[in-house]
């Protein structure tokens, strides 16, 4: 398993467009970016491509990433910077690409009330235009394949809206990836079970507790020491992701969906990443 991180950061990626505060010019100083959420995961027993989240950026991380174009295809939710990437398939994929059958989309069929949609009839209403795509409606907790990989959509917690991880596995050599999805620390428990024990974590902390001052609401999941493990209702802060990472008993995280609200000095430590980089598991 090939794992390439194309975007890290949260829904205006960094550097943003028109910002110059401290971080986005350390990010231009330092030639590294976070454009917008996808994971790019490659097998290569089957030489195929899964794509977790089609990112508004999807040309510009593929034509930089060098990697290869994805054979299926995974929705977290509904976000535009997950999912309005996808218009990307006509004429790369599918039959238009030159790619045969049209891709599988893999996409969650609970109805959403906020939406009174599933995951998966956002995805057929929005983009019923395109015949490079075919949608695959999955349950929840229910186990699929996708390019030789167990793939599972893992219930989260991103209100207003239904959001979900995921976990991919190789049934060969049971090496797997884990992704939070866009969620607070308040994860259900049998989510947490589904998610624990990962050989690589993606875990949301779009930035540091101390910011949680800045929002309308605060923080809320304090830890034992009064530090937010979420900002607001919907993310994780970077301290919530690290301590949902030694709950998970996660071998190695990596933070991502990052915004540019961490002060310059430390919005390039480890474990926060950046675009381009590469694990195999």
């Amino acid at each position: 398993m090939q794992i390439t991180l194309l975007g890290t950061g949260d829904t205006t990626g960094t550097p943003t467009p028109g910002c110059r505060c401290g971080t986005c010019e350390r990010a231009r100083e330092l030639g590294v970016e976070r454009s917008r959420f996808s994971v790019h995961v490659h097998n290569d027993r089957t030489g195929t491509s899964l794509l977790i989240d089609a990112s508004p950026d999807f040309r510009q991380q593929f034509l930089t990433h060098d990697v290869p174009l994805p054979d299926e295809i995974l929705i977290t939710h509904v976000h535009f910077d997950h999912l309005d990437g996808l218009g990307n398939a006509y004429r790369l994929l599918g039959p238009r690409g030159g790619r045969g059958d049209p891709a599988p989309v893999h996409a969650a069929d609970e109805v959403d009330p906020i939406t009174g949609e599933t995951v998966a009839d956002t995805i057929d209403r929005k983009y019923d235009y395109l015949d490079s795509i075919d949608v695959q409606r999955r349950h929840p907790f229910e186990p699929f394949s996708a390019c030789g990989f167990e793939v599972t959509f893992v219930p989260v917690d991103h209100p207003p809206m239904i959001c979900y991880g995921v976990v991919v596995r190789d049934p060969e050599t049971d090496a797997t990836l884990s992704l939070t999805g866009d969620t607070s620390y308040g994860i259900p428990e049998k989510s947490r079970d589904a998610l624990a024990n990962a050989d690589l974590l993606l875990a949301d902390a779009i930035l540091p507790a101390h910011r949680c001052a800045d929002h309308p609401l605060g923080g809320k999941h304090h830890d034992e020491d009064g530090v937010p493990r979420t900002f607001g209702t919907k993310h994780m802060t970077r301290e919530g992701a690290l301590s949902l990472a030694e709950e998970l008993n996660a071998d190695r995280v990596r933070l991502v969906h990052v915004g540019h609200y961490y002060r310059p000095e430390e919005a390039f430590e480890e474990p926060l990443a950046v675009d381009g980089e590469r694990y195999v598991l």
